[in-house]
């Protein structure tokens, strides 16, 4: 059941205080903190839910990348996978100011690298930096780590893929392509993907062509099968299922979206 309007605008203060960036002095959620991190002499920062037994129980963790001219308090709210599952350590980190491929040519707002060696791979190493913290830190479930975004977050999900494919169980891009990136550097894995037929920014057949790309990748079945209200399931015999979520909506991050990647997430842990 959706909460009301009444609910949520009665709640939204909290919301943004919850996410806004912490100073000194400021307290966080239970079971939040605020990471900063030096990545080549550049802090970078992220909010980080842990649930309470991650210290002795291995945890699974979620990286969810805002879009271009997002930030990461944002992603808290919009995303809420700590709130969708909060057995798992949720991840979001805040992007850099970036040049947009279709947006912010000038790059005046945050978002994401787009491609192998772009802004020297910063975000590929802030990525490094904080996988190994959590390990330095938690128990972390190593066949139960996975990654979403939203636009340019979803296309910097599919460039984890590509580069660090071999830490992941699924994927999760939302109004997302691949531009840029060398797509024969994908291997089979377990994704789920969210597009809207109406996106004005993000083609809608740009981001078909793309999920044919990676249903033919991941050797799976020609029809699709029900699999959620607004989603196909496409079965492959070597266990790595495409989900198209195809809604009717535009470029924006669709409501039901948290709830279906986290059911998607608890589905497919990696193969023994």
């Amino acid at each position: 059941m959706q909460p009301s309007r009444r609910n949520f605008l009665a709640l939204a203060p909290a919301l943004l205080l919850a996410f806004r960036p912490a100073s000194a002095a400021e307290a966080l959620p239970n079971g939040f903190h605020r990471w900063e991190l030096m990545v080549n002499g550049v802090a970078r920062e992220a909010l980080v839910y842990t649930p309470a037994s991650a210290k002795e129980k291995a945890a699974p963790v979620v990286f969810i990348f805002h879009g271009h001219g997002g930030n990461m308090r944002n992603a808290g709210r919009t995303f809420a996978m700590h709130q969708q599952w909060p057995e798992a350590i949720s991840v979001y980190p805040q992007g850099l100011n970036t040049p947009g491929r279709l947006t912010d040519p000038e790059g005046k707002k945050p978002g994401w690298q787009s491609g192998v060696g772009a802004q020297e791979d910063r975000d590929l190493k802030f990525f490094d930096a904080m996988l190994a913290k959590l390990k330095q830190d938690f128990k972390v479930d190593a066949k139960r780590i996975y990654s979403t975004g939203h636009s340019n977050g979803g296309g910097f999900t599919y460039l984890l893929w590509a580069e660090r494919g071999e830490v992941f169980a699924a994927v999760a891009p939302s109004a997302a392509t691949s531009a840029g990136l060398k797509t024969d550097k994908l291997k089979p894995k377990p994704a789920f993907h969210l597009a809207g037929e109406n996106d004005p920014l993000v083609k809608y057949t740009w981001q078909q062509m793309m999920m044919n790309s990676v249903r033919k990748l991941n050797g799976c079945d020609t029809e699709g099968k029900p699999w959620d209200k607004l989603c196909t399931e496409y079965p492959s015999k070597s266990g790595t299922p495409f989900v198209a979520f195809i809604h009717p909506g535009g470029h924006e991050f669709h409501k039901d979206a948290p709830t279906l990647i986290a059911k998607f997430f608890k589905q497919h842990p990696a193969s023994p």
